[in-house]
């Protein structure tokens, strides 16, 4: 029996592990289910091409971050990057973030965003994601970008999205900076992501592979988690081991995690897990033998293109690619369904880069596409009644559902990192959490709780 068990070798889970035994302490195993650990952070190579899942970037904004990934990457041996972004509107690329850069855009376009953004209505609490952007930048920004932009990533309905996600993600502008920006062009540079660093000699993978070299335990691979016992604390894989635990540490994604519970995955959980949503992403990777861009990445907003993004790996570090060669990285947003077509959409999706970046077909020496089943979470009116309530529920489990999928949001490498070092506070503070008895119904401590939560539409006072 383990005294800690931890689900999920990414990023999260590693920092968890990591900051356990810089506290002494090794009580814990760590289950992987795939052949090697990194999660999404992980880095693919074919004859000489490197391609992440996406772009994986380091944008470190705390100092305990920088900290730590300089003790353990160093940062001397990665490249600190100034943002080189544009965006692809009306024909024209322009400096990221639209918002600010309105400068080169058709006259028509630029009278809309500044009128709109004028005229915008500032009072009332915005309900959606749709009205935050009115509210905040009016609607021409809206229309030309913001949300045609997003519904194109989250693959859902701007008007069903949240703001709440927004945070330091979208750059604010004030009345002067727009003018500005459309006048003379703007030079300072926005966005949390102004910055970044990455790994000069590798992908991003070499990251979650010097943590994995520095922690005293071993990590269990090809494990498979497919039930959690609450009651008797106790997980079984689907190759059949099994290991008891005191507290469980998830950073596999919420939805998967909520299929493993028992027995309550026929009643709310199973419930809650239908109700989570998210993006999948095709990234859709070329290996050139010309020369393309000079950016580190480009947005795409307009709905002829199937892509939101296409970042270019050779501008991020020349070691990702073979001599006289460039990569890129297309992605695709999509949320399942029957009529989705991979292929199809793969070959719109070459034939428009070749189109854009003026390549022909034998130009492309390599082709890989990588798929990122989990992406983006969608911040719907439901995640916001009931993510907190659900998290609770699940800590009175003993279990500890973090990360950007365990805990559904949206959030950097650098915030995994720092989820893997709270949660290992809040272990060795040895935190007190409503129990679960062996019958198991949460006792009245544990039910107020959860009503604090808000957890209506996934706990039921019937089922506790």
């Amino acid at each position: 029996m383990a005294e800690i068990v931890i689900l999920g070798a990414g990023l999260t889970g590693l920092s968890t592990a990591y900051h356990l035994e810089k506290n002494g302490f090794f009580d814990y195993v760590l289950f992987e289910q795939c052949q090697r650990p990194g999660g999404l952070a992980k880095s693919e190579r074919y004859s000489g091409f490197t391609f992440d899942y996406t772009g994986h970037f380091l944008h470190l904004t705390t100092e305990y971050g920088r900290q730590m990934v300089d003790n353990i990457l160093g940062l001397d041996g990665c490249q600190l990057h100034e943002r080189r972004a544009a965006i692809f509107s009306h024909g024209r690329y322009i400096p990221y973030p639209f918002q600010a850069h309105l400068n080169g855009l058709p006259s028509s376009v630029i009278i809309d965003c500044i009128e709109g953004f004028i005229k915008r209505k500032k009072n009332g609490s915005p309900a959606t994601f749709y009205t935050w952007v009115l509210k905040h930048f009016g609607k021409g920004l809206a229309e030309h970008f913001f949300v045609p932009y997003n519904e194109k990533l989250f693959d859902y309905p701007a008007k069903k999205l949240h703001h709440s996600w927004t945070g330091r993600f979208v750059p604010q502008v004030t009345l002067a900076s727009l003018l500005q920006g459309a006048l003379e062009g703007q030079t300072q540079k926005m966005g949390y992501n102004s910055s970044f660093y990455y790994p000069r000699y590798s992908g991003i993978e070499v990251l979650p592979a010097t943590m994995v070299k520095g922690l005293g335990n071993s990590i269990m691979t090809n494990h498979t988690a497919v039930n959690i016992d609450p009651i008797g604390k106790k997980i079984t894989f689907s190759n059949g081991k099994s290991e008891r635990y005191r507290l469980l540490v998830s950073t596999i994604p919420l939805d998967a995690l909520l299929t493993c519970v028992r027995p309550w995955a026929a009643t709310l959980v199973h419930h809650a897990q239908k109700k989570l949503l998210c993006t999948s992403v095709l990234s859709v990777n070329l290996g050139l033998a010309t020369r393309v861009s000079d950016s580190h990445w480009v947005y795409y907003p307009e709905r002829q293109f199937p892509f939101y993004r296409v970042g270019f790996w050779h501008n991020v570090s020349q070691a990702l690619v073979p001599d006289h060669a460039s990569a890129l990285f297309a992605e695709v947003g999509f949320r399942r369904s029957a009529d989705y077509s991979i292929q199809r959409v793969t070959d719109t999706t070459v034939t428009a880069l070749a189109k854009l970046f003026r390549f022909s077909s034998n130009d492309i020496v390599l082709h890989k596409n990588l798929l990122l089943d989990h992406a983006y979470v969608i911040y719907d009116a439901w995640r916001e009644r009931n993510i907190q309530g659900l998290l609770d529920y699940l800590r009175c489990m003993s279990i500890y559902s973090i990360g950007r999928y365990g805990a559904w949001k949206y959030a950097s490498m650098e915030e995994a990192l720092l989820d893997g070092r709270d949660v290992s506070d809040k272990i060795l503070k040895a935190l007190k959490y409503p129990k679960i008895d062996r019958a198991g119904r949460l006792g009245k401590k544990g039910l107020e709780g959860i009503r604090k939560s808000n957890v209506k539409g996934v706990v039921d006072e019937a089922d506790i």
